[in-house]
């Protein structure tokens, strides 16, 4: 046995018994997507990959990001509880990357092992599970403000009742979309 050999060997030893394949976060965290724990998730792994990733899978004119999305959201709502849970809502994503609506409602497996992730997040920053309709409403109109400022005209109505949230879109760069997601995450007391 080589020594590459017997390093794959001592690391499958070495790693718990947990359920599908683990990925390395952004601080070099083990992960378990399948089989989350509140323990290993950190507020620097979920800004850091959600500053990375693009809103509407890309489809936009200028690179949006998820994390800019969640301070948006959150500057948005009228109370600091409510903003910790729109700065949050999307935070299963930096670990289950951001799949687009028309997509993830028919992935009902996805959606449970999103739901899962989600509860560990919630247990981990301290929120009851039950995210507040104020901020799926905010979700839903926010739809609004980034379809105005993103893309081309409609071809099909998008059916999102009720006005625009009315926040300014301003296409952060990942750096500072991080930045921001932090600065937010640290006003509401989320550590």
């Amino acid at each position: 046995m080589n020594a590459a050999n017997l390093k794959a060997v001592e690391t499958e030893v070495a790693a718990p018994q947990r359920f599908g394949a683990w990925m390395q976060t952004f601080s070099g965290v083990a992960f378990w997507p399948l089989d989350p724990r509140a323990d290993e998730i950190h507020l620097i792994d979920v800004a850091h990959a959600l500053a990375h990733q693009c809103r509407y899978a890309g489809h936009v004119s200028k690179f949006y990001s998820v994390a800019e999305h969640c301070v948006l959201m959150a500057a948005a709502m009228p109370t600091p509880e409510l903003a910790r849970y729109a700065l949050l809502h999307d935070a299963t994503e930096a670990y289950l990357v951001d799949v687009p609506r028309p997509v993830k409602r028919f992935m009902p497996e996805y959606r449970v092992w999103e739901d899962r992730l989600w509860h560990c997040v919630a247990a981990r920053f301290g929120l009851n599970p039950d995210i507040p309709a104020e901020v799926g409403l905010a979700d839903n109109a926010v739809l609004l403000d980034e379809a105005r400022a993103l893309m081309m005209p409609h071809p099909l109505p998008w059916n999102v009742p009720g006005p625009a949230l009315g926040v300014e879109i301003q296409c952060w760069e990942p750096a500072r979309a991080k930045s921001q997601f932090l600065i937010m995450a640290q006003a509401l007391g989320v550590e």
